[in-house]
């Protein structure tokens, strides 16, 4: 179940990190409120999921959900460069959450 709450906390850090970029520096309301309660809501199933997983593991879990997923939703919903060089970046970020999922099993 932890790691559930730390893959929907990454996915909320996604909402963040949208949520700050549409933001234009806190000056347009609705994607200010977007990102406040994403933020409380990723901060708030980290801190559960951190009581089960260490907090190394889940922080760099965390941040490699919401970063990989930013890129992803930046290429595909707000044009982005799709180059080569970014999308193995992601692909290896994603790995290494893998990794990291695979080392807690063991």
């Amino acid at each position: 179940m932890a790691w559930i709450l730390l893959v929907l906390a990454g996915l909320f850090e996604i909402g963040m990190v949208i949520g700050l970029g549409l933001s234009d520096g806190f000056s347009k309301l609705w994607p200010s409120l977007g990102m406040i309660v994403s933020a409380l809501i990723s901060f708030s199933l980290l801190a559960e999921a951190m009581k089960s997983i260490p907090a190394g593991t889940a922080y760099a879990v965390w941040t490699g959900v919401g970063a990989a997923g930013a890129v992803i939703l930046g290429i595909v919903f707000l044009r982005e460069p799709a180059e080569p060089a970014r999308l193995v970046a992601v692909a290896l970020i994603l790995t290494g959450v893998v990794v990291l999922k695979l080392s807690e099993a063991v």
